[in-house]
């Protein structure tokens, strides 16, 4: 299934972009899925208070983490292994970010990765790469619900320009 990109898939609140990618990821894996604003906003809500928590997907502990500061990337690989029958795992792209680039680009022609972006300061919002292509890489984006394109040159060069973000961070992506 093709989610239907756009409103239907905005995130709900500022602080469950992480939560929406795995949403998302899910919808992809299932081809009969059909969101509506409502339903979508009700499950990234809940998928966020459960990648939160004190309860891991798969039952396991963890260490609780303030909702207010969004998605750990442990708690987004940790959900995306289910999904994808893969186990994921992070890699920082800040100060490598061509070498990750190259990573996300190889490992998007299977799996969809996560992208934290931020300010030069810190990750502030997730997106999910989808696809990648001669272009660069086709990410989904929370803040919009739409799909955005990210090119080599503005991901080495921190100039990302998605929901008011520059700066990749990290890599979410299959082991």
């Amino acid at each position: 299934m093709t989610p239907p990109y756009g409103p239907t898939l905005r995130q709900p609140d500022q602080t469950s972009c992480g939560a929406a990618c795995v949403v998302v990821a899910r919808l992809l894996a299932s081809p009969d899925a059909e969101p509506t604003p409502q339903s979508f906003s009700r499950e990234v809500l809940d998928t966020h208070r459960r990648l939160v928590g004190t309860v891991a997907p798969g039952g396991r502990a963890q260490l609780p983490w303030p909702s207010t500061l969004g998605t750990p990337p442990w708690a987004v690989a940790h959900a995306l292994r289910p999904i994808e029958d893969v186990g994921y795992g992070t890699r920082l792209a800040r100060w490598s970010p061509s070498a990750a680039f190259a990573t996300a680009a190889t490992a998007v022609a299977q799996h969809p990765v996560a992208l934290y972006i931020g300010s030069s300061v810190m990750p502030r919002h997730v997106v999910l790469a989808v696809s990648a292509g001669p272009d660069g890489l086709s990410v989904y984006d929370p803040a919009s619900g739409g799909l955005s394109t990210v090119g080599h040159h503005a991901f080495v060069s921190g100039k990302l320009g998605i929901a008011g973000w520059d700066v990749p961070w990290f890599v979410v992506l299959p082991r």
